[in-house]
């Protein structure tokens, strides 16, 4: 996990300079733009006082966030017919009445 490139995504979101968010830290400038390059890490203490600036916690910040859109092509698709029951069955994931 690159923790620079989304303490710098936080940043922006916030509207903040590299310099503002120091000074609201307490730390210097070039510290930040260290951690943002990656170039450095923070101790646990100094990330959560830059997470509790930029508005997040240390739980939110390290969740993964995978947004997936999952589609499904006719070939996903398996059908049958049941005539004794009388209805008509359609499976959305190939093979998935075996599990």
């Amino acid at each position: 996990m690159e923790i620079g490139e989304k303490l710098r995504r936080l940043r922006k979101e916030k509207q903040l300079t590299q310099e503002e968010l120091a000074n609201r830290c307490e730390l210097s400038k070039g510290f930040i733009s260290q951690l943002e390059n990656d170039l450095t890490s923070p101790s646990i203490a100094t990330l959560i006082d830059i997470l509790e600036i930029l508005g997040t916690n240390l739980r939110d910040f390290f969740a993964d966030e995978v947004n997936e859109k999952i589609t499904f092509a006719e070939d996903d698709m398996f059908e049958t017919d049941d005539e004794d029951l009388g209805y008509h069955f359609k499976w959305l994931v190939p093979n998935s009445q075996k599990y």
